[in-house]
């Protein structure tokens, strides 16, 4: 799978631009601001019908513009898909594949699969536990939709659970069975996420744990801890458990809205003894690995954007890094970098088929002093 063309209007610092893609590897370069990031966070859109740095979509829009649209042109094992987004200001995000408009959003997601990789991830290490639980969805949600469907429902359902734990504080009034058509709901949909959940880390941390030997050259020892309330104890006895303290709180402080990843390095926690650069290899594995996971399961390549990728990486660790995407294996890549000639270079000495994009102040320019493969 490739996009072969991308089409923009009024999308972030872009007024208007078309670019044609390489199937193999694609530089975008120039100095910061200049508007790299914005093409990636357009393909972006495209696979998950978001902005991966900016939740609110009429921020996306340029300055004082009535709207903006992002489209791209596919091939998906050789067949081509034609996707569509556009927004106009104070009315519905419209999504549409082929030119039929999508009736759920959420149809759509694993159509495209997609991986990035970028500064912004380091969230995943410093943020708290949402960061984790979001990066998790964002994989299983890619090649399992009842997990999608379920996870949504179960939001559903705590969002009225927890409108009724205000309700009985505001009123006075407490009605057991109220809370426990509820709790009937979280437990069906919550059991059912959290299987997906752990089968997923299970499978994932070997695949993880391979990447970052690579990454590191075997100098570090990695781990991944899926932490849960459902680990310990059934749904509904936790939940019975902690009814007093919601009633208290006004809101429900047990589930899989609360589970967790912890992430260790020599047995210890990440966040606390890892260098910068090892946090950053720690990182781009679990992409890699996220990359790898969906590849296998989905039998579908993925699009691999990376961001930035020499921030905070010594030397070896990006030639490690570099030495990987080339490969076959990662089919298409798209590559952000402030140094007009590195990624140019390198691309060159691996006799690897590329295509420089530079981008100066929300316009394209292709870049002729270097190769170009359609």
């Amino acid at each position: 799978m490739f996009l072969k063309k991308l089409t923009i209007l009024n999308f972030k610092n872009y007024s208007e631009a078309e670019l044609q893609f390489s199937n193999r590897i694609n530089c975008l370069v120039g100095n910061n601001g200049e508007g790299k990031t914005n093409i990636l966070d357009a393909i972006h859109y495209l696979s998950f019908c978001k902005s991966f740095f900016n939740p609110i979509d009429s921020q996306n829009i340029l300055h004082d513009a009535p709207f903006f649209l992002v489209q791209g042109t596919y091939d998906v094992k050789g067949k081509e898909e034609e996707i569509y987004c556009g927004l106009k200001r104070n009315q519905k995000k419209q999504f549409k594949r082929n030119k039929k408009e999508y009736q759920r959003l959420a149809d759509h997601i694993g159509l495209l699969p997609l991986v990035m990789i970028s500064p912004a991830d380091a969230e995943l290490i410093t943020g708290g536990s949402e960061s984790r639980r979001r990066f998790m969805d964002s994989v299983i949600a890619q090649y399992d939709k009842e997990y999608l469907d379920s996870l949504i429902n179960y939001n559903k359902a705590l969002a009225h659970r927890n409108a009724l734990l205000k309700h009985f504080n505001d009123s006075g009034r407490f009605d057991k069975e109220s809370i426990e058509l509820w709790d009937m709901q979280l437990i069906d949909f919550g059991n059912k996420a959290y299987e997906k959940r752990r089968e997923f880390i299970n499978h994932f941390i070997p695949i993880f744990q391979k990447y970052y030997e690579l990454i590191s050259g075997g100098r570090e020892q990695v781990g991944i801890e899926y932490v849960s309330h459902l680990n310990d104890a059934s749904f509904q006895d936790i939940l019975e458990k902690s009814l007093p303290k919601d009633r208290v709180m006004e809101y429900t402080m047990v589930g899989i809205h609360k589970d967790d990843l912890g992430f260790t390095l020599n047995g210890y926690p990440l966040k606390k003894y890892a260098s910068q650069g090892q946090q950053k290899s720690f990182l781009i594995a679990l992409k890699l690995a996220q990359f790898d996971f969906i590849k296998n399961i989905k039998q579908l390549t993925p699009i691999l954007l990376l961001d930035d990728i020499y921030d905070k990486l010594d030397d070896l660790r990006v030639k490690q890094l570099m030495e990987l995407v080339c490969s076959n294996n990662f089919g298409q890549l798209f590559i952000t970098d402030t140094h007009l000639t590195r990624l140019p270079e390198l691309f060159k000495a691996a006799n690897s088929d590329f295509k420089v994009f530079n981008i100066i102040n929300g316009t394209v320019i292709i870049n002729t002093n270097n190769p170009t493969f359609p």
